[in-house]
């Protein structure tokens, strides 16, 4: 009676923390994704840095949710006389659950300005 109680718990321990593990990857995945679409939005013709850092808050909060669109970047620099639009987003990273300390998963997505 004892070893199930012993095992049984230490097997529901393992099982969440691999959910857990799940969910952090999933959300830096999640995160990586939008700054790399938003900076591709924001590298279209029409469109500005503005656009790619708005692009990049919708997506967040759309997925995740508004804790996580808090610290989104966007700005242009030149390198090697080539324009290049930078979306960079700082947001939690997931300890338990979604929650966690602030500032701690720093992503960032390039692309190419026509010009």
């Amino acid at each position: 009676m004892v070893d199930f109680v012993l095992v049984s718990t230490l097997v529901t321990v393992m099982f969440l923390a691999l959910i857990q593990l799940a969910l952090v990857l999933h959300v830096r995945n999640t995160v990586a994704d939008a700054a790399s679409s938003a900076a591709r939005y924001g590298a279209l013709a029409d469109r500005t840095a503005q656009d790619a850092q708005d692009r990049a808050e919708l997506l967040l909060s759309t997925s995740l949710g508004e804790g996580y669109a808090q610290d989104v970047t966007a700005s242009v620099s030149t390198a090697g006389g080539v324009a290049i639009l930078t979306v960079s987003v700082t947001a939690p990273l997931p300890l338990v659950g979604l929650f966690g300390p602030r500032g701690r998963l720093e992503m960032s997505g390039h692309a190419l300005v026509p010009g």
